[in-house]
This record gives C-alpha cells, structure tokens and sequence, in this order.
C-alpha cells in the first residue's frame, strides 16, 4: 500500500474538487479533469482537520452504528468558519463546521475586538441558533456541538444539512412566477426576525455598553477600516480627512434611539438556503444580535439590487440607512483588501470587491 506525505495529498487536493469517497481503505479522489485517482493511506486528514477514522467514531456516537462516513466534501465559499458536506452509506447527509480561527482570513481583526464585538465562534453560534429556533426563524439544526479541545485545537459541530441551493442561486435560475415567491418568503421571514425588540443594543447575552449607542461601535470601525485602506490606495489616502468628515457629518445628523431589532448583521442571498419546500433558512448566523435595523436593510439593499424591493420596510429612518450606506462601503472595501492580502482563493473577486467600493466611498467627496 502506498503512503502519502500530507504534503503530496495536499498537492493532490488541489487539483481535486475536494470529494473523498471511503471505500475497503482506500480513498477516492475525484480530479477536475473528470479521472479518478484511488489511494491507499495509513493515515488521512481532511484539509488539516478531523482525522476520517475521527469522523467516522464521531457519527457512530452522534447518529448510531448505522451512520457509516461515504464522502466528505469541502463546501467552498467561507471566509471565516471551514464547512464540509458528510454523507454516510445509509443516504444520510449533515454538514460538519469547523471554528478554526487560524484559517480565517480576518484572525488578525479577531485578536483586536472587545469579546462584546465578536462575530466569530461556537458559543456564539449555538446561543444564537437556540434563539432563533426559539423564535421561529428556521436555520440548520444543530445535532452535536463538540468544545472540548481534547483531540483538536478547535470546535467543530454536526449540523443539518438543507439540500437546496442558496438563494443566490434559485434567484439566478427560478422563474418570475417562483422569483416572486422566493422573495416574498424571504421577505416573511425578515419581518418575522426584525420584530424583535429590545430596548439595549447588543448580542444575546453580552450587551455593548462600550457606546451609549450601536452606530458609535460603527463610527469607530470605519475609522478602523478607513485607516487600513488608505496604506494602500492612494486616493483613499489623499481624501481620508475629507472622508472622516462625511462619517462624522452623517453620524450628527442621527437621533438618539432605545428600541433595537435582531439582525442577522452580513445577510446578503448567500447567507440564505431554501430547502425543497422552499422555506428559508438563515445560515453563518454568528453576527447576529440586537441593532438598529437600518445596519441590516442598507446592506440588503446592497446585496439584493433590484429585488430589495420585496423587502424594504416604511418605517426606517433616512438618515440611519445614508450612514451604514457610508459605513458598510468602507467596511466592504477594507474587507475586500485584507482577502486580497491574505491569500483568499478567488482573487478576482476580493480585487473586484475593493475597487467596487473604493469607487463608492470615493463618491461620497463630491456629494
């Protein structure tokens, strides 16, 4: 039988699409080009995580002896946790999260929060699905959180798994006549979940009392952010006074406030699966908390286009909205950086993502 360096399986796994069939010991790895390599290994990791003789004892406890692993797949696309699709011989499937802080590109903004400001974490994550479930607001159901740190340095989860696609997707490919209804379960739902209220700011347990006021927690960031970017783009840097003066003006033109909504905190159509039902369910639910609404929707109007629409609301306030418009530019132009600094895959898309918003936040010296 033949051995693989972890090095050499590496370089293999590059040029798979990342499926691992478990089969009498030997692994299948299916290529890009379409061919099949098999591989007989003593020991096997998955992209550094759970060891597969792991997984497999780790569904045997959660699921039964009838849960035997078949394939594991890296579900691509997260910037901050690791998520593999599981599927066990009897037709099972579930989703393993991995919170492997070393592997987020945004480890270095991590180690600098307040607890109060994380959006990162197991503990966040099971607090917030428990309310939500609570709530009626449908998101994955966990099945098994492991915190104990005893074999690996970081948590992991056994989670559901929806079967559809994300929104994202249905809306590129769905009809008007299913667009519409997509849209407008999406919409149910957020009405649902921004009903919410309380009368302090913050996440479930752990209110924010750093500032009087949620938007101050975002004045500041975008001081942050507007910082990071100016070390590396030039007309960024040249305007930065005259862009510190836009975020104070705006900020001054708000209203104290006492009544906050749950948000989701990052909701764009990739943060939501619909399954084949076609119910929404709200993933990467670990920023939620309570806040002004306004933080949500100008950010959903950037993410939905056209079809926010569906789920705009009359109630919001018009200054609020201009000024996480201003804020989640700079923020999305800072973020699109660092994934361009710090070896994000899709290197187009963190190029594309920055130059998009520094063109925003750049427009607002003229207005």
């Amino acid at each position: 039988m033949m051995i693989f360096s972890k090095t050499l399986f590496n370089i293999i796994s590059e040029l798979a699409e990342t499926v691992y069939t478990l089969h009498q010991n030997l692994y299948t790895v299916r290529l890009l080009a379409g061919k099949y390599l098999s591989i007989g290994v003593l020991y096997m990791v998955i992209n550094d995580h759970l060891k597969l003789s792991d997984l497999e004892e780790y569904l045997r406890r959660v699921f039964g002896s009838d849960y035997k692993l078949s394939t594991v797949s890296n579900m691509h696309g997260g910037a901050q946790k690791v998520v593999y699709k599981v599927k066990c011989t009897n037709g099972f499937s579930c989703v393993l999260y991995v919170w492997d802080a070393s592997r987020s590109y945004f480890q270095e903004d991590m180690a600098n929060q307040l607890n109060e400001e994380r959006s990162y974490g197991s503990d966040l994550f099971q607090a917030n699905n428990t309310y939500l479930t609570q709530q009626g607001i449908q998101t994955p159901a966990i099945y098994d959180l492991n915190t104990d740190r005893d074999q690996y340095p970081f948590d992991y989860a056994l989670v559901e798994y929806v079967s559809g696609p994300n929104l994202e997707v249905l809306l590129r490919e769905s009809d008007p006549k299913m667009h519409n209804l997509l849209l407008e379960r999406v919409g149910e739902l957020l009405a649902n979940m921004h009903g919410i209220r309380r009368e302090v700011y913050g996440k479930l347990n752990a209110p924010l009392f750093r500032f009087p006021e949620c938007h101050l927690l975002q004045v500041k960031n975008a001081e942050i952010q507007l910082a990071y970017a100016a070390q590396f783009i030039e007309e960024i840097r040249n305007y930065k006074s005259m862009l510190l003066d836009t975020l104070y003006r705006l900020e001054a033109n708000l209203r104290p406030r006492t009544d906050y909504g749950w948000i989701h905190g990052e909701l764009g159509p990739d943060h939501i699966l619909i399954n084949e039902k076609l119910e929404p369910y709200l993933i990467d639910i670990e920023g939620a908390m309570f806040f002004d609404l306004e933080h949500e929707h100008s950010f959903l109007e950037m993410r939905f286009g056209e079809d926010y629409r569906y789920l705009k609301r009359e109630d919001l306030d018009a200054a609020r909205m201009h000024f996480y418009r201003f804020h989640h530019h700079i923020s999305l132009l800072s973020g699109g950086l660092k994934l361009l600094h710090r070896g994000f895959p899709d290197q187009q898309f963190a190029k594309g993502l920055a130059d998009y918003h520094c063109d925003c936040v750049l427009r607002y010296i003229v207005q």
